[in-house]
């Protein structure tokens, strides 16, 4: 008699999740508009932006190039619960948060070694289409830098 109440429990569970990760409209493959982005000079480009399930999780894929026009590449999977959670691949980060503030606007800090290292806002138009990621850092020589890289929904 458990197993046959247990057993549609966790499947509800499992369903709501999956539901609930596919409402979220930052879901799926984003890749930059450059011609719409501004970046300070020598800041990282960030060509594609990944976001799917993982569980109960989403997980994050960045692929793009450093300043020397370099490969980058680097994870993170967690909630977009306003914790850290850490990231892989990334030199200047090594934990992330993401915080969904409403439907079409998150805020996120990348920190390594427990210091604040870049702190961001990601807004999503209106319609779904597009969405623009403001981030302002501190670069090596201690100054400060601002981008502003645009996305297309692929």
């Amino acid at each position: 008699m458990r197993i046959s109440v247990f057993v549609p429990i966790v499947i509800l569970l499992l369903a709501g999740v999956a539901i609930g990760q596919a409402d979220n409209p930052n879901m799926g493959t984003w890749k930059l508009n450059e011609a719409k982005s501004k970046f300070s000079t020598g800041a990282t480009k960030n060509n594609t932006v990944i976001y799917e399930a993982a569980g109960d999780n989403i997980k994050v894929t960045v692929d793009g190039v450093d300043a020397e026009g370099k490969p980058v590449h680097h994870e993170w999977t967690g909630k977009f619960d306003g914790k850290d959670y850490p990231v892989t691949g990334d030199p200047t980060s090594d934990m992330r948060s993401y915080k969904t503030i409403d439907a079409h606007t998150m805020e996120f800090n990348a920190k390594k070694a427990d210091k604040v290292t870049l702190t961001g806002r990601v807004v999503l138009s209106a319609d779904g289409r597009t969405r623009t990621v403001t981030t302002s850092a501190t670069d090596a020589n201690g100054k400060k830098v601002s981008n502003t890289a645009v996305y297309d929904r692929q």
